[in-house]
């Protein structure tokens, strides 16, 4: 296709980069809420902005010739800007590009769960790209800025360029990387037939009771109900232990 010739062969790399949408936490917690979509990348990024910075403050003093000390307040949080390329002209009358874009939209929308917890707030997102643990953190939307390029026949976008904006919600619980917090073990589990909550907590946990901190990361309520398809989180071993 010509809209993706000149991306540098970034989407033909076997792994995809994926965006986890959830619901954010309820109380003070930094861990995510139940998985609410996996947006997965039609073409992986050409390029990751990444920045993070360190604030200081200088308070002017008159008697100093040279300017006074700074004064260091502390590290702010990380920032990612990532370019998200959509394409379905191969399919002229399809939706999959609107669709897409909407789910993107949804970041900064608030979600109806956090309304009925009390505590609105628009979903946590975590950015996960293979073993690229650098730009792998829990963060929320700040801006999604979406150019369609292309049309089908009725109008609908076929094609669209992204640039979504993140910052990151820092983790109070460190794991064994420096650069990212305990997220960076969780990992998403589609199910298939036979799995159940006990069977995958023995499989990844080596504790079949364990069942019950992955039913809460996923807000099950009736865990004999398990349908095949659905994407469950599947928390890091240090937070089903603590």
């Amino acid at each position: 296709m010509a809209g993706t010739a000149g991306r540098g062969g970034a989407g033909k790399s076997l792994v995809r980069a994926t965006l986890a949408i959830h619901e954010p936490p309820v109380g003070y917690s930094t861990t995510p809420g139940a998985l609410i979509k996996t947006f997965d990348f039609d073409f992986n990024p050409s390029q990751l902005a990444l920045s993070r910075r360190a604030q200081w403050k200088t308070t002017p003093t008159a008697a100093v010739r040279d300017g006074a000390l700074p004064e260091f307040m502390g590290p702010e949080p990380r920032e990612m800007t990532v370019e998200i390329f959509l394409d379905s002209s191969d399919d002229p009358g399809g939706t999959s590009v609107l669709k897409k874009v909407e789910a993107l939209f949804s970041c900064c929308e608030v979600t109806a769960r956090s309304i009925a917890a009390k505590q609105p707030s628009t979903p946590w997102v975590v950015f996960q790209w293979g073993s690229f643990s650098t730009a792998r953190f829990t963060a929320y939307v700040t801006s999604v800025d979406v150019t369609y390029s292309l049309f089908g026949t009725t109008g609908v976008p076929i094609r669209a360029t992204c640039q979504t904006h993140l910052c990151e919600i820092p983790s109070t619980t460190k794991g064994q990387n420096p650069t990212s917090g305990a997220l960076t073990a969780r990992r998403v589990h589609r199910v298939v037939a036979g799995d159940s909550l006990q069977s995958l907590a023995w499989r990844e946990y080596g504790d079949a009771t364990a069942w019950r901190a992955i039913a809460e990361a996923n807000s099950i309520d009736n865990p004999s109900q398990l349908p095949t398809g659905v994407e469950l989180v599947l928390p890091a071993a240090e937070e089903v232990r603590s």
